[in-house]
């Protein structure tokens, strides 16, 4: 392992995920550890998963007094250094979900920096403020390290005026209510990987990030035009637990039926996609094994929204040249990826089912039949490697 490294993070709720990537000045290379702290809820059992060249473990972090994050950071530092001996970590590069109107691209977090993305917190509450809360915590436990924003927004930067408003008055424009766009780091990734792989990917593309959060977006000439998450991370797509598009008279209806506003958003964020139509679950595969109806609908819905999505973006595009599919779902549901590639078929895309089948996440590989107009690739996205890479290029 080179003699230096940057360390990507992820802070969620209960979670910490984590990759140490070697660097070498602006070069970075794979991960050579990663792994996720789990467990970090109150009254939780935190756990580490590691995954190394040495291979992949699991162990408990253990009881302890104080809060679990601060004793995580302890863990993780512990891991490190047994891991990572002589390893020198020169910067921490943090996903943070949402930018706003004022930053897209990387930045060197301080304290105007987080004021400003705090204020952001109601637009991602399920993401911003254990984002910001992970930042706050790395930044107490290495404060020699320069700490790294990366932000999901950032890649959505160009998308053009028509897709950023809303059709409201422009006041509400001004107090930036419009589209903003996610998962900006893991289409950025495929985006990069596929004009490596591709001629045709530097035409109209459309990348499907696929798991717990679902979108999906319209890339042309290696730029964001048009994606299907817009002002929150509820738009769009359905999702684990998010309800993804929904007519607001629906939330117009239920506040006048009394419902607080702790009600609708615990309800569109944590109750409602998978785990809400099947009453089962939230996990894809969970779905899959189960013979209840209410799991085959679950699954019949998500393929049709992002059937019906792919059809709006590929108009967006007008015309498409290639489709990526990403995220977990994306990268290892044979099934689902079969199922909408057959509906798209009108547009030219047809599917090698052998290929397919034996895509399993592990690599990039193209799964088009030879007579598809439309080439189609799973991708196993990176988005710790992205944020890497720009921390890099800052402290450099």
């Amino acid at each position: 392992m080179s003699a230096d490294a940057i360390l990507a993070v992820n802070a969620g709720s209960s979670s910490l995920k984590f990759a140490l990537y070697p660097q070498n000045g602006r070069e970075i290379g794979a991960a050579r550890l990663s792994g996720n702290i789990e467990g970090l809820e109150a009254g939780g059992s935190p756990t580490i998963k590691l995954s190394g060249k040495d291979g992949s473990s699991t162990e408990a972090l253990g009881s302890g007094e104080g809060e679990s994050f601060p004793r995580a950071l302890a863990a993780l530092e512990a891991v490190l250094a047994r891991h990572a001996g002589g390893i020198r970590i020169t910067a921490i590069a943090h996903r943070i979900v949402h930018g706003g109107d004022r930053f897209a691209d990387s930045v060197l977090l301080n304290a105007d920096t987080l004021e400003y993305l705090a204020t952001l917190s109601s637009l991602a509450p399920l993401h911003q403020p254990h984002n910001l809360a992970g930042v706050h915590a790395f930044r107490k436990s290495f404060p020699e390290l320069p700490q790294i924003g990366c932000f999901d927004t950032a890649f959505h930067a160009t998308l053009p005026e028509i897709e950023q408003l809303f059709a409201l008055p422009k006041t509400l424009r001004s107090a930036g209510i419009r589209r903003y766009g996610f998962h900006g780091l893991s289409y950025r990734y495929v985006t990069d990987r596929m004009l490596e792989q591709s001629p045709r990917a530097g035409g109209r593309m459309i990348i499907a990030h696929l798991g717990n959060g679902a979108s999906a977006c319209a890339v042309k000439e290696g730029k964001s035009i048009a994606t299907t998450m817009g002002f929150s991370a509820l738009d769009g797509l359905m999702m684990g637990t998010r309800s993804g598009s929904i007519d607001p008279g629906v939330l117009l209806h239920l506040l006048r039926q009394g419902w607080s506003w702790e009600q609708l958003e615990r309800t569109l964020y944590r109750e409602s996609g998978l785990r809400g139509v099947s009453g089962i679950s939230a996990d894809m595969r969970t779905l899959h094994a189960s013979d209840d109806p209410a799991a085959t609908l679950a699954i019949d819905i998500f393929t049709h929204r992002l059937v019906r999505e792919c059809g709006a973006l590929s108009a967006c595009l007008r015309g498409l040249d290639a489709i990526a599919f990403t995220g977990g779902i994306g990268e290892h549901d044979t099934a689902l990826r079969q199922r909408a590639c057959d509906a798209l078929a009108y547009l030219g895309v047809r599917v090698d089912e052998d290929a397919n089948r034996a895509a399993n996440g592990d690599a990039i590989v193209p799964i088009h039949a030879a007579d598809s107009n439309v080439e189609v690739w799973v991708v196993p996205t990176d988005e710790g490697l992205v944020a890497a890479q720009d921390a890099a290029r800052l402290i450099s």
